[in-house]
């Protein structure tokens, strides 16, 4: 775990809920900092989906544990039940996310034993909370899953690349491989929470435009292209040095292997604008490509033991090349509407 906005936020948001609670004398206000802790979000969208949602969750809790209180008990048995019963409301009404900090509500009104005026402090101090989450996560330093996904692209990348550069040569040291891999596998799954985030803002902020629209598709055959190169790393660890291959066969892997990178280093640059769009043609890839795939067919003989083998690797390198001929193809249809004049774009969300 590294340091970033969201562990800022959060003591933020405890700081923020224990002043307030102490400005309105309700106690005891470690509720409203547990609360906070509960609450905060990584998007925008979810915070305000999650502050709806923890509102009406937590006041369902607080009522039944009010009514359980008056009439039953406080003893821990009591308690207990509620806790169950609050929980299968939860799911019941599809508020599952709020579980953990509506329970928390339930087990400190159910402690006033049936007192209106405690159970009501102790419900407006997660209240207090909840609202300091919000407007912290809102307020200061807003998620944006897009600069996030961006910054963490080239990061992913770059460990890929290394992964795949070192693959067919074998040049890693085997623990140091394991070590990076699993790093990289982190980095994917990161990475596509992040997209998950990214397209769910899309989908429910009505504030979508065309491009961003388009950038979505982008990413998701971004994402889809770096798991292939994942896939790629599984494929030789498990099938290439198990097979039958020649020094020109490492040769023809580790060089085809090296152009796919290098393109889709290039694709990266050019969703950046950085390059020209000119600099590299995609045809000419895929064309490398399907060169590459016929030879390594004609090289896969049934009476050779591994050979088989050989030809697993070889189809996950041209799935690779494949879906990062796709991107690129992507990405110039994104940068060729952005030259089309404003005036003539008459796509019906924009208007």
């Amino acid at each position: 775990m590294t340091f970033g906005a969201r562990m800022l936020k959060t003591g933020i948001a405890v700081t923020l809920s224990l002043y307030v609670s102490a400005w309105l004398h309700f106690t005891p206000p470690m509720i409203a900092a547990v609360a906070a802790i509960f609450a905060l979000q990584p998007s925008i969208y979810r915070s305000w989906k999650h502050f709806l949602e923890q509102v009406q969750a937590n006041t369902l809790g607080a009522v039944i544990a009010l009514l359980a209180g008056t009439y039953l008990s406080k003893e821990p048995i009591a308690i207990g039940v509620v806790c169950i019963l609050v929980i299968m409301i939860c799911l019941k009404i599809k508020m599952g996310d709020s579980i953990g900090l509506t329970l928390v509500t339930v087990v400190a009104v159910m402690e006033a034993s049936g007192q209106w005026e405690f159970a009501l402090n102790r419900f407006l101090l997660s209240m207090i909370g909840i609202l300091s989450a919000f407007v912290v996560n809102i307020a200061f330093i807003p998620p944006d899953p897009r600069k996030q996904f961006n910054a963490q692209i080239h990061a992913v990348f770059n460990q890929l690349s290394l992964l795949l550069r070192t693959a067919i040569s074998d040049e890693m040291k085997e623990k140091v491989f394991r070590e990076q891999k699993q790093e990289l596998e982190d980095g994917l799954h990161s990475l596509s929470d992040k997209y998950k985030l990214l397209e769910e803002e899309l989908n429910k902020l009505k504030q979508a435009k065309y491009r961003r629209t388009r950038q979505i598709v982008v990413y998701k055959q971004l994402l889809h292209s770096l798991h292939k190169g994942f896939e790629v790393l599984e494929a030789v660890q498990q099938h290439y040095f198990q097979s039958e291959r020649t020094p020109d066969i490492n040769a023809s892997f580790d060089r085809h292997l090296e152009k796919l990178i290098k393109f889709n280093e290039h694709v990266l640059l050019k969703l950046e604008d950085k390059v020209k769009p000119e600099s590299w043609n995609s045809a000419s890839v895929e064309e490398a490509n399907d060169t590459f795939m016929k030879h390594a067919t004609n090289g896969c003989n049934a009476d050779r033991d591994g050979s088989f083998r050989l030809f697993i690797v070889a189809a996950a390198i041209y799935d690779y090349g494949y879906q990062t001929v796709r991107l690129d193809r992507l990405v110039e249809h994104l940068d060729k509407e952005d030259q089309e004049p404003e005036a003539g774009n008459t796509h019906p969300k924009e208007n």
